[in-house]
């Protein structure tokens, strides 16, 4: 299910499997070179969503979470570089993980933990935040900044 507001759409998720589908809408409107920051606690399906994401955009890859990476790669129609800033507390943490080298090439980056790097984050960022539902498995996920967006139905 899906709310839209102008360039804000709100969906509702109530499993893994759902999110990864709500990822695939998004999917379909990339190009490359966009910017994906991902807020919401742990545990809210951010690594669900980016395992859709990367399958949507015909990854083969294995998605897991780059906690202890900081970076993983997954290589499909546009490669997606995905990013934990969780561990970013200080600018030569942020210049360690590589990040202002990917901004200017045709990768789609998403990253988790937007949040401790949000001052750097470019004007054009598509923000997908991740908010827990009623129910246990249930999660609000609002993607902002990206026109565009279907409707989708579970």
């Amino acid at each position: 299910m899906a709310c839209s507001d102008g360039k804000r759409k709100t969906y509702f998720s109530s499993s893994p499997e759902e999110t990864e589908q709500v990822a695939a809408l998004l999917a379909d409107t990339l190009t490359g070179g966009e910017v994906i920051a991902f807020t919401g606690g742990m545990g809210m399906g951010k690594t669900a969503f980016t395992r859709g994401l990367a399958a949507a955009l015909g990854s083969k890859d294995v998605v897991s979470s780059p906690t202890f990476a900081l970076v993983h790669e997954y290589t499909g129609r546009l490669t997606v570089e995905h990013f934990d800033m969780y561990r970013v507390n200080s600018w030569d943490d942020l210049y360690s993980t590589g990040f202002f080298d990917y901004l200017d090439g045709n990768c789609v980056l998403v990253i988790e933990w937007s949040e401790n790097i949000e001052a750097v984050l470019p004007e054009h960022t598509i923000w997908v935040r991740f908010l827990p539902g009623e129910k246990e498995k249930e999660r609000i996920i609002t993607i902002e900044g990206k026109e565009g967006l279907s409707e989708c139905s579970f």
